[in-house]
């Protein structure tokens, strides 16, 4: 397993080794004591998640506040998503600052997002399924989350893989706070 970290280092990019042959491919997809190497301290996973999106979907950037926060571990097992973590710790210097990386079934990488930070992505494929391994249970008078197009945050979803297509929202996510007027960690 590759592990690097992004412009915001506490988000790691990970690259399972992936043994491939005519019959097809093996990997590892997580084991508990090289993730928590990876990371540098130990990570309980209590529930694992799955979603099913068309292209254009686009789901976040949500997050889940103390005292029940959420880190994340995603992958997409079916298709292609562009994923995106936000820094979203009032105290970090890093506040507001984004990372955003294709995950697919192609590449077989996964994010670690830790708690503190937001969490979304965009479907690019016709369809994806997406897996997220989290480190705590839905809470939800915890949940948080910021508008996917603040432009204090400027991610730079690439809608022009969408040929025009507007993203498809959630009412939750098109009525979500800029980030200005969100709820933060601290």
């Amino acid at each position: 397993m590759q592990v690097t970290p992004t412009s915001l280092p506490e988000v790691l990019l990970i690259e399972p080794k992936v043994f491939g042959d005519a019959r097809g491919f093996f990997m590892e997809a997580w084991s508990e004591a090289r993730f928590n190497a990876a990371v540098g301290y130990n990570v309980h996973f209590v529930q694992d998640n799955h979603s099913r999106s068309s292209r254009g979907v686009l789901r976040g950037l949500h997050y889940q506040l103390p005292p029940n926060p959420q880190g994340k571990l995603v992958r997409c097992v079916s298709g292609r998503v562009f994923d995106v973590a936000v820094d979203l710790r009032r105290s970090s210097p890093r506040f507001g600052q984004w990372v955003g990386f294709e995950l697919s079934e192609d590449n077989n990488r996964q994010l670690w997002i830790p708690p503190g930070f937001g969490h979304g992505f965009l479907v690019l494929s016709e369809t994806a399924d997406f897996l997220y391994k989290t480190s705590g249970a839905y809470a939800p008078e915890c949940e948080g989350a910021v508008r996917w197009d603040d432009p204090t945050v400027g991610v730079a979803w690439p809608l022009a893989e969408l040929d025009g297509v507007a993203p498809q929202l959630s009412a939750k996510d098109v009525a979500a706070p800029l980030l200005g007027v969100a709820k933060h960690f601290e």
